[in-house]
C-alpha cells in the first residue's frame, strides 16, 4: 500500500474543506435522516471602555467546548501592535489565528513606514478578512487602542460588520455586561473608575453565563504604554479535588488483542530546513 501524502506539508491559511464536504453530504442525502455535526457551543464575556487617557479592555479566562471547561486560563486579549490590542470571543482557534494574521500585516506596515498603525486601518483589515469568508470564521472581536488621532474602540463581527462606540461588550455574557456598562459609563472617566467598570461588567457576565468564568484579565492602553494585568481578579469560586482520577493498571480488563502489521512504501520525501539565521 502506497501513501503519497504522508510527508506533504499542510496548506497554510484557513481551510473550509469540511464545510464543503458537509454541504455535499446534506444535499446528496436530502432525506433528513443524516445530519452533519453541529458546532460546539462556546462561551465568553469581553468588554472595553474608552476613558480619559486611553482604552481599557477586559475578558474572562474560561474556554469551553460545549458542556466541558477546556481551559481555565485562556488568554482572550491578544497583542496586535504596540498601541493596539484585541479581545476575541467565539471559536478560540479562529480568534487567535485571525489576530495573528492582523498583527503580522501591521508589523510589516510599521517596519516600512516607521510608525505605529492607526486603529481604523486595523479595523478595516479585519472587516475585509471576515467579510470575505462570509461568517465561516467564528471571530467576534473588540479592537481597542490609541493612535495619533486619539483613543478608539471598534467591534468587528464574524460577517464583517463594524461599529465604533465608547463602550462595548461581546460574547455569550454580553447582555449582562452591557447592562453594567450602560449604567456606569461616563465621558472622560478616570483610569481607576474605568478599570472598576470593566471588571464589574466582566463579573456580571461571569455570574449570568455558564460559558464565562474563572479569572478576569484587564489591559490598559494609553500613550504612556500598555499595562496587561493577568489576572486582574482571581476567581472567588475555588475548590479542591476530593479524589484522584488516575486509575490503576488492570482496572479495565483486556478481553482480546490483535496486531495487524502495516507495510508502507515511501514514494516521496520532502526535507525542510530550519532557518537559523
Amino acid at each position: 500500500m502506497s501513501l503519497s501524502y504522508v510527508l506533504e506539508p499542510p496548506a497554510s491559511g484557513f481551510s473550509f474543506e469540511n464545510s464543503t464536504r458537509n454541504a455535499i453530504v446534506e444535499n446528496s442525502l436530502g432525506n433528513g435522516n443524516v445530519k452533519t455535526p453541529s458546532p460546539l457551543k462556546t462561551g465568553t464575556t469581553i468588554a472595553g471602555v474608552v476613558y480619559k487617557d486611553g482604552v481599557v479592555l477586559g475578558a474572562d479566562t474560561r474556554a469551553t467546548s460545549s458542556e466541558v471547561v477546556a481551559d481555565k486560563m485562556c488568554a482572550k486579549i491578544h497583542y496586535i501592535a504596540p498601541n493596539i490590542y484585541c479581545c476575541g470571543a467565539g471559536t478560540a482557534a479562529d480568534t487567535e489565528k485571525t489576530t495573528e494574521m492582523l498583527s503580522s500585516n501591521l508589523a510589516i506596515f510599521s517596519m516600512n513606514s516607521g510608525r505605529n498603525p492607526r486603529l481604523v486601518m486595523a479595523a478595516n483589515i479585519l472587516q475585509d478578512m471576515l467579510f470575505r469568508h462570509k461568517g465561516q470564521i467564528g471571530a467576534h472581536l473588540i479592537l481597542g487602542g490609541v493612535d495619533c488621532t486619539g483613543s478608539h474602540l471598534y467591534t468587528v463581527g464574524p460577517y464583517g460588520s463594524m461599529d465604533k462606540m465608547p463602550y462595548l461588550a461581546m460574547g455569550s455574557g454580553d447582555l449582562a455586561a452591557m447592562g453594567i456598562l450602560e449604567d456606569g459609563f461616563k465621558l472622560n472617566m478616570e483610569l481607576a473608575d474605568a478599570k472598576t467598570l470593566v471588571r464589574d461588567a466582566i463579573h456580571a457576565g461571569i455570574m449570568s453565563d455558564l460559558g464565562s468564568g474563572n479569572n478576569i484579565d484587564i489591559c490598559v492602553i494609553s500613550r504612556k504604554g500598555v499595562d496587561y494585568i493577568r489576572p486582574f481578579q482571581e476567581s472567588q469560586f475555588k475548590d479542591k479535588r476530593q479524589r484522584k482520577y488516575k486509575y490503576k493498571a488492570g482496572t479495565t480488563p483486556v478481553l482480546s488483542e490483535t496486531i495487524v502489521p502495516l507495510k508502507l512504501d515511501l514514494v516521496e520525501e520532502t526535507v525542510q530546513l530550519m532557518e537559523t539565521a
